[in-house]
């Protein structure tokens, strides 16, 4: 049995415990009937040819690792088609180094540009079986994602201390945290988890679900100036007007990603303007940027165990012999309200081109803040600490790809 394993697009805390947990089980279950190859730079390393036969020990220290011990690349979809830099055909060379490894199947981990290339591969008729991982949590026909946990509270661990420095003076100022999140605003929501008590920092949390005004938000923050003469507010780096145009591009200097897309980083910076100009008190901006990604400090152990679980779950439907399918999170409840997760099995080509959204019944009417219904659904997957083991240096001892 040989199985492959891929990590694509963006860093985030689940992949390397997903990865542990495919290789752990193939070895404790198969031992030396099975071999496992982990592809270098995702989606590249299986265009080039470019793989590590991985054994066991490799993988002991890296659960507790953000990111990806074996890389991480974006191949945009679109993209694919097109020859790579070397001139490679990409989708004719991925299916080449399939055959050549005599691989039985491919795991791949990744979203919803990651699952674009996993269906095509899946079409071409091979063995494809996907975990999703993504910190933006929008995939969709699963309760969440692996790795958005971990961000979620990197997300709200970070709102309180910016909360805390900001309530030391007594002078008014407004702080604008900025957070990833183009068309879904769930980890901005995760703000919401560093309240402490009602009417608590941040007073304002704003989604790209809804269309952004202004002078609405303006009014808001002098009113918020009421409750607190610190107001701290949470914005997705894709909020928008009515007419589709995103906030950052109130701001002329914004450019493109590789895929494309207008690069959003930049809307807190704006605002932080706005206020300043129009309301004439103290205005900063903080933009949370990669930092969110990956923090191994703030790992949520529930997202860890369910990363690993997702891995196990996935090699055993690829060794049952499924294929064209991703592992989902199944949402349950015990008697007694306590969240539990169990592991299901999704068409991938169901998965691909959708995006999940946050709720508009989980937004206030107003659109500046999040209801009670997403702290009850994002606070389960925030919990449980992880004791990481530290250097003479004083830091968080890590493995880290050399």
């Amino acid at each position: 049995m040989k199985i492959g394993f891929l990590t694509s697009g963006g860093d985030c805390q689940a992949l390397n415990a997903a990865m542990r947990g495919t290789a752990k089980y193939l070895y404790e279950k198969e031992r030396n009937k099975v071999e496992f190859y982990g592809f270098l730079d995702g989606y590249k390393g299986l265009i080039r040819g470019n793989y590590k036969k991985m054994k066991i020990d490799d993988l002991e220290d890296i659960l507790n690792l953000g990111g990806s011990v074996i890389g991480n690349s974006r191949t945009p979809f679109k993209l694919i088609n097109e020859p790579d830099e070397e001139g490679r055909d990409k989708v004719k060379s991925m299916i080449d180094t399939y055959k050549k490894t005599g691989l039985d199947c491919l795991v791949v981990a990744g979203g919803n540009g990651s699952h674009k290339t996993a269906n095509l591969l899946f079409e071409k008729g091979l063995n494809v079986v996907t975990l999703p991982k993504t910190i933006d949590n929008d995939l969709v026909h699963t309760d969440h994602t692996p790795g958005f946990g971990s961000a979620a509270r990197y997300v709200a661990s970070t709102v309180r201390e910016i909360t805390l420095d900001a309530s030391v003076y007594e002078k008014k100022s407004v702080t604008i945290v900025e957070i990833m999140g183009r068309h879904a605003g769930w980890l901005t929501a995760a703000g919401a988890l560093a309240r402490k008590y009602t009417g608590d920092n941040p007073l304002l949390i704003y989604l790209p679900e809804t269309a952004f005004d202004t002078e609405k938000f303006l009014t808001k923050v002098s009113s918020a100036f009421e409750k607190n003469c610190n107001v701290v507010v949470c914005v997705s780096e894709g909020i928008h007007d009515a007419k589709g145009t995103f906030i950052c591009e109130y701001d002329n200097s914004v450019g493109t990603d590789t895929f494309g897309h207008k690069m959003l980083a930049g809307c807190g910076k704006y605002l932080e303007n706005l206020v300043r100009d129009r309301l004439g008190v103290k205005a900063r901006s903080i933009e949370l940027n990669v930092s969110q990604r990956c923090s191994a400090s703030l790992l949520s152990d529930t997202d860890r165990q369910e990363a690993v679980t997702a891995g196990i779950f996935g090699v055993q439907a690829a060794l049952k012999g499924e294929t064209g399918k991703m592992v989902s999170f199944i949402r349950q409840e015990t008697p007694d309200g306590v969240y539990q997760m169990k592991c299901g099995l999704e068409d991938v080509n169901q998965i691909c081109n959708e995006e999940k959204t946050v709720p508009l019944s989980w937004i206030t009417e107003d659109g500046s803040d999040v209801t009670e219904d997403f702290i009850r659904y994002a606070r389960p997957l925030i919990q449980g600490n992880v004791e990481l083991p530290m250097g003479e240096d004083g830091l968080p001892v890590c493995v880290y790809r050399k």
